[in-house]
């Protein structure tokens, strides 16, 4: 392990990379820590510690390292642009143009990128909007406060709209680092940032827990949280492989073809990606509270969209199971695999070209997505069962914290094994 780890900054390139993610990520840490200007930063550390108790953003803060609570330069985080990316892939699938760019490959993915760039600084735009209306009325609606405090101190037109644009200006700039993590470090830029917000928030975690619930729940909770690490482990690396056949062909004067292969079909083919999604549909009734005129439905909402309720749990886990089916078809299309195999000459094995081998591969996706999206929802919903039970209000552990950090952390150590053996050094995973 010592060995591996050495030899990352034997090679100058990987060294960089890995040097450079660790920079940005510095630099995104401090910028979550500067709080915007013109707010009352005594009235800003009581409602955060009202936020740790009741709090309906309390989940969604977990992404931005707590700096939504500490209303910080970065305090949207990567979200809008997660949102944003959401809604792109979403939309892919029912407009022309978005898909007719989709199959276009580098070219249409540009352009894509770019329409995903715009509606993130709109949806920055949007919610720091709200943001600030809930600064001036005192967070009620964003923390679970009834405090009528005015956060902005001198509170007038020209001071709101510099706060909104300093809001909306650090999510793009959050958006920049994230895409240069991407080009020029170690692992997928996003993953990355959120990977660092929400390890960021455990030490805190630990001891709120600890305080709350005692030794004894304490212990039980991280024998918990470390039974599920080995299982987000185990089920990570589980796959199907479904072996596919290259016929041989003839080129002018050389033959190609004739190799034997195999599509690996993960059990957890979606990653975290379905629990961002019900993550993020379950903040637009937040969103909404702060918007709509009614006092019953913000009344509603504070009580139902919060970790530990009954309606959320429920809720939370259908969702994830909706989402996982929906991103795995979106992200492995059995007829445009099907399809591809032709093209190239290719056939599983015992199964037909064409139509045969799409309907094999529809009915093997499905039978191996139900298990991962029940996995998916388990581990999810563990933590919350477990707040709910011992009414415990912080709890470090959410399984969106554990499936992240695991996933991340296994991703970027396949990045870093790859550039490793190709050099021929000894990588992390056997």
């Amino acid at each position: 392990m010592l060995a591996s780890l050495a030899n990352i900054f034997r090679i100058p390139d990987l060294r960089k990379k890995v040097l450079f993610t660790l920079t940005i990520i510095a630099l995104y840490q401090f910028g979550a820590n500067v709080p915007v200007p013109f707010v009352n930063f005594s009235k800003v550390a009581q409602l955060e510690a009202a936020a740790k108790n009741s709090g309906v953003l309390g989940f969604i803060n977990l992404f931005s390292g707590g700096a939504l609570t500490r209303l910080a330069v970065f305090g949207l985080g990567i979200m809008p642009y997660i949102t944003s990316s959401i809604i792109i892939q979403l939309l892919s699938t029912v407009i022309p143009k978005l898909e007719q760019w989709r199959d276009q490959g580098a070219v249409g993915q540009k352009k894509l990128t770019q329409t995903t760039r715009y509606l993130t600084v709109a949806l920055a735009l949007m919610q720091s909007t709200g943001l600030v209306y809930l600064f001036h009325k005192g967070g009620g609606g964003l923390f679970g406060s009834t405090q009528n405090i005015d956060l902005i101190l001198n509170y007038s037109v020209w001071r709101a709209a510099f706060i909104v644009l300093t809001l909306t200006a650090g999510t793009a700039f959050v958006m920049w680092l994230a895409e240069l993590i991407t080009q020029r470090g170690i692992g997928q830029g996003m993953s990355i940032l959120i990977f660092a917000n929400v390890v960021a928030g455990i030490p805190s975690g630990l001891n709120t827990v600890l305080q709350e619930g005692g030794r004894l729940k304490f212990s039980v909770i991280l024998l918990v949280s470390l039974g599920l690490l080995v299982l987000i482990v185990f089920v990570d690396q589980g796959q199907r492989r479904i072996p596919v056949t290259f016929a041989k062909r003839v080129v002018g004067r050389k033959m190609y073809g004739g190799s034997n292969t195999y599509i690996p079909l993960k059990v957890n083919q979606a990653g975290v990606i379905p629990i961002i999604f019900a993550s993020s549909v379950l903040y637009i009734p937040v969103l909404l509270s702060n918007i709509v005129p009614s006092q019953a439905f913000r009344t509603w909402v504070n009580h139902n969209i919060t970790p530990t309720s009954v309606f959320y749990i429920l809720t939370y886990f259908l969702f994830i199971l909706l989402f996982t089916f929906f991103y795995v078809y979106v992200a492995f299309d059995p007829h445009q695999q099907a399809d591809q195999i032709r093209k190239q000459g290719g056939y599983i094995p015992g199964i037909r070209p064409g139509q045969p081998t799409e309907r094999y591969l529809a009915h093997i996706l499905n039978r191996i997505t139900w298990p991962g999206a029940l996995f998916l929802g388990a581990v999810a919903v563990t933590p919350s069962l477990l707040m709910s039970a011992w009414n415990i209000t912080s709890y470090p552990f959410y399984g969106t914290t554990l499936l992240i950090a695991v996933g991340v952390a296994l991703e970027t150590m396949r990045q870093i094994d790859s550039q490793l053996m190709m050099r021929n050094y000894e990588g992390f995973l056997k």
